[in-house]
């Protein structure tokens, strides 16, 4: 894939089928989903346990280190803080 500036990146938590959370980055947060629900996303995910993942959450970040930053800073919230955040 080419470099672009203008791509968009989103962050997003997905709850999981046994209810933890997951938080990733991506460009394209419906193709993502799908590769979650088919195990292929992340290694958190793959467990059949933890699917299906619905997406409970997304925000657009400015670029990648960006996103990445607020993966981290949402990654660090209590389940109580995350909760608040979905809303």
């Amino acid at each position: 894939m080419s470099y672009n500036k203008t791509m968009m990146y989103f962050v997003y938590i997905l709850k999981c089928a046994d209810g933890t959370y997951y938080t990733g980055i991506t460009t394209d947060p419906e193709r993502r989903l799908r590769e979650h629900n088919a195990g292929t996303a992340a290694k958190y995910t793959h467990p059949p346990s933890r699917r299906p993942v619905e997406m409970v959450y997304q925000e657009q970040a400015g670029d990648r280190a960006e996103a990445s930053r607020r993966e981290y800073a949402i990654k660090q919230l209590t389940r109580k803080e995350k909760e608040d955040l979905i809303g």
